[in-house]
């Protein structure tokens, strides 16, 4: 799941100061037209033409000295163009982020937002080199003061998270830290005057039941701005006074104009600051917490220096005041002549912001109940968690820039003095699965999300998906997890960071799709949404059709119909089972010894999705097939049921198993090994038996695959034998949703290395359940002789993932990323509002269909 398995962010936390200097944000990506330290030979000549076309247009008109100018550098860019690595060249076709219906107002009306998911509260324009904004605060932990800043575990906050967010210009949070509460709102909107994406405010709200100790009566917030491009930012006076002037920075940008920051407050604060000048902001914390701890040695002061460098391009500023305390900043930009500067504050704080975010809050609620519909099927502590699932998941949307780094392909002419090759420039605005362990983008999971986004806004969604698509190499591949600028690189263990372009990921968002064409198809849409999603996929289909060829090339096995995840390794002595990344599903059990003969069940099934939904699409917008690309007959192919029994289907036990070489005979033990002249004690693999090519008999979740897809005839007995899986507390059930792997299986909760515990070897895991319950949603409503037990056991199903995901919620104030089977408790990341986020749709029984 996680680039190089999920698992390993968790056990390896990695320093912000472990980022070179060479990625950090004023470090910008170089032209596409180039790629760093890929050997070339032509820029010589490239230069000695170009010079002498510039001796050229000295005796010659200047029309001309154009023209030849012009050619000459097209004939430069085509020569690097032909050098690039296909790994690292974009799919040549138009973006689809350049369709007229991602511009304009709605451009503009996203431009600003909280799109900085891994700090506890940022703000940051959709552009690459933004104006930033953030929030700390000053925390207490074993009687020591702490800065608190960029969301991790570490901090042991009580709870934290949107409990309300559209998505666009308006959310509220609630952060617990000890006997702290803090709340930040935010409120975004554009009047006269103002600027590119108007003006926005925040209000910081602080309260503590600590009200026996001194060091919890007086709260110190830090509110700071950050010019990723390096403008300077002026200070508003020397001395900050906000009684007397509310100004605290401004500045001038190519995008917004002028604009200015002021903060706004009935309570008696002390304002100091720190005006920066660096390079990157990803160790911004490091840099006030050195700063305080200056102040505190020299002077026995907490609070900033006062102290400005030249051209600063990050101006910090300290709020200091004692418990209870609310703060207003305003944001206004456009600040130039005629731009009712005074006004717009004044409606932007105190009384009149309470208002607005009241206003706001009310078309939350109601926006919400419309949608989701929850009302008469559930108790209010369960719409509660609903409201705070949607809010994560659209709070937790981020945008990002800079260049994916790529592991050089193996048996490429590629030559290069690293290990890597890096992607073009590139943006991406996408959900993430969790702000503290994985604030970026995930190919799979971003699938999952956009069936929750696009119900709530469609337009947020296309604009996703089209991010998503426009990432497409020209062989049709996407990196699986983007770490694009230096912040996300900060949160990544370096060993993770290269994306392998022989693997590939679950291809997701083809749920999405195929979700609004049967909207279309069911004129669940306005005529205008309509139009918006015909016009969207008549962009995207070049695209979707390159990324699904990858699929069926790179990817299929040595059968017709059969295909099989690519990058396993085959040579390991530390793994039990070699683990399937790309599957998305770690290391859930597969063959022992990974080989080419091997036939995976749940990509056969996913292949079934996307020529599907490849169909419809096509059928949808008139598009002919081109030759070779007849998705019609491989749909027919992968949902033939014979075949896809003939291939994985087991008549002893009833399921479907994937197929390959394979032992049981697999265990872990120690041996001494020596390394470096040192004796270590290591657990090593140890095969007892001679693997052979058969099905691998584990029951789980990739045996319910065909299940989920529905391939399986609604009268057919096997349809029985699924439900009878399902439901089978000794294999997959229990009191709280589904286990991944079967009780009766021989890996079920083995850890598979030293180091890595079980993760899709038991544990519950909402995505898959989701997916489940949604079959069983519909083999309960087809005419058959099972449709009474699918019904049946739909409903006590969805009942234990509402009743264990809620009492969850309200016992530790999280969604969690997994939940064990034995006792329903939330495991693995906290503040999952990624996939599990999908109770929200299991509330109000709004599932995928096919």
């Amino acid at each position: 799941m996680y680039g190089g398995g999920r698992r390993s962010a968790r056990t390896r936390a990695k320093s912000s100061t472990d980022v070179n200097e060479d990625d950090d944000a004023f470090n910008k990506p170089k032209p596409t037209s180039k790629v760093r330290r890929v050997k070339t030979k032509d820029h010589g000549n490239a230069l000695r033409v170009l010079n002498a076309d510039l001796k050229i247009m000295l005796g010659i008109g200047i029309v001309s000295a154009l023209i030849v100018f012009f050619f000459v550098n097209h004939l430069i860019s085509s020569a690097e163009e032909a050098r690039r690595p296909r790994v690292v060249t974009p799919f040549p076709a138009p973006k689809i982020m350049d369709l007229p219906q991602f511009q304009g107002e709605h451009k503009e009306s996203l431009y600003w937002g909280t799109y900085r998911p891994h700090v506890y509260f940022g703000i940051r324009a959709r552009t690459p080199w933004s104006l930033v904004a953030g929030l700390m605060w000053i925390g207490i932990k074993d009687g020591r003061y702490v800065i608190r800043h960029v969301c991790q575990d570490s901090d042991e906050l009580s709870t934290y998270g949107w409990t309300s967010h559209n998505g666009r210009d308006f959310g509220h949070q609630v952060l617990v830290d000890q006997d702290t509460t803090l709340s930040t709102s935010f409120l975004k909107h554009k009047e006269d005057g103002s600027g590119y994406g108007g003006d926005w405010a925040v209000r910081i709200n602080v309260r503590s039941q600590g009200w026996n100790d001194e060091m919890q009566r007086n709260g110190h917030l830090f509110f700071y701005l950050a010019d990723e491009d390096g403008n300077a930012l002026s200070l508003g006076r020397d001395k900050l006074d906000i009684l007397e002037d509310s100004l605290l920075a401004s500045g001038l940008r190519t995008d917004i104009g002028e604009w200015q920051l002021h903060l706004k407050s009935k309570a008696d604060l002390e304002v100091h600051y720190s005006g920066l000048r660096t390079p990157h902001i990803y160790n911004l914390s490091d840099l006030v917490q050195e700063n305080l701890a200056s102040q505190l040695i020299r002077f026995n002061r907490l609070q900033l220096p006062d102290i400005y460098q030249s051209s600063s391009n990050i101006l910090v500023f300290q709020i200091s005041g004692r418990i209870p305390l609310e703060t207003d900043f305003v944001f206004v930009s456009g600040t130039g002549k005629n731009s009712r500067v005074e006004e717009r504050i004044n409606n932007f704080a105190g009384v009149s912001l309470t208002n607005q975010l009241n206003k706001k809050q009310r078309e939350f609620d109601a926006k919400f109940a419309n949608c989701f519909k929850l009302a008469d099927k559930l108790d209010s502590n369960s719409i509660h968690v609903g409201k705070a699932a949607i809010g994560n998941m659209l709070g937790g949307i981020g945008y990002f820039y800079g260049q994916s780094k790529i592991s050089v392909p193996k048996n490429s002419n590629v030559k290069s003095h690293d290990d890597f090759l890096l992607y073009w420039p590139a943006e991406l605005y996408t959900a993430v699965p969790s702000r503290p362990f994985f604030p970026r983008g995930f190919l799979w999971d971003e699938g999952f999300h956009q069936l929750l986004i696009w119900r709530w806004d469609l337009h947020i969604s296309l604009d996703i998906v089209g991010h998503w698509l426009d990432l497409i190499n020209i062989d049709g591949w996407i990196p699986r997890e983007q770490i694009l600028g230096a912040e996300a690189l900060s949160k990544v263990p370096s060993e993770f960071v290269l994306q392998h372009s022989s693997n590939g990921n679950p291809p997701t968002l083809f749920l999405v799709l195929r979700d609004l064409v049967n909207g279309v198809k069911k004129k669940k849409f306005t005529a205008s949404e309509n139009n918006e999603i015909i016009s969207f996929l008549q962009q995207a289909f070049v695209r979707l059709e390159a990324w699904f060829q990858w699929y069926n090339t790179t990817q299929s096995g040595k059968d017709i119909g059969s295909y099989y995840w690519h990058g396993r390794d085959n040579s390991t002595i530390r793994e039990l089972n070699p683990k399937t990344l790309s599957s998305g599903l770690d290391d859930y059990p597969r063959a022992s010894h990974p080989t080419e003969d091997e036939r995976h069940v749940d990509l056969r099934c996913w292949m079934l999705l996307a020529a599907d939904c490849m169909v419809s699409i096509a059928e949808l917008i008139g598009k002919e097939y081109k030759l070779g690309k007849d998705y019609v007959s491989t749909s027919k192919l992968l949902s033939d049921f014979n075949t896809l029994n003939e291939m994985h289907f087991d008549h002893a036990s009833g399921t479907y198993f994937d197929f390959g070489n394979h032992t049981e005979k697999v265990r872990l033990r120690w041996k001494e090994v020596i390394r470096n002249n040192y004796v270590n004690r290591e657990l090593v693999r140890e095969v007892l038996e001679r693997p052979e090519l058969k099905l691998v008999p584990h029951v789980g979740y990739v045996s319910l695959f065909p299940f989920m897809t529905r391939i399986i005839p609604s009268e057919s007995w096997i349809l029985e034998k699924q439900l009878e899986l399902i439901s089978n507390r000794s294999v997959l059930w229990t009191n709280y949703g589904l286990r991944s792997l079967a009780k009766s299986s021989s890996l079920y909760m083995k850890r598979n290395t030293e180091h890595d515990s079980p993760y899709w070897r038991g544990p519950i895991w909402m995505n898959m359940n989701y997916m489940i319950l949604s079959s069983l949603r519909y083999y309960s409503l087809e005419n058959g002789p099972y449709r009474d037990k699918a019904r049946t056991i739909y409903e006590e199903l969805r009942q234990n993932l509402i009743r264990n995901v809620v009492d969850n919620y309200h016992d530790t104030g999280f969604l969690w990323e997994q939940y064990d089977q034995k006792q329903g408790k939330g495991k693995g990341a906290r503040v999952f509002t990624g996939w599990t986020a999908l109770v929200l749709l299991i509330m109000a029984e709004e599932y995928t269909e096919m």
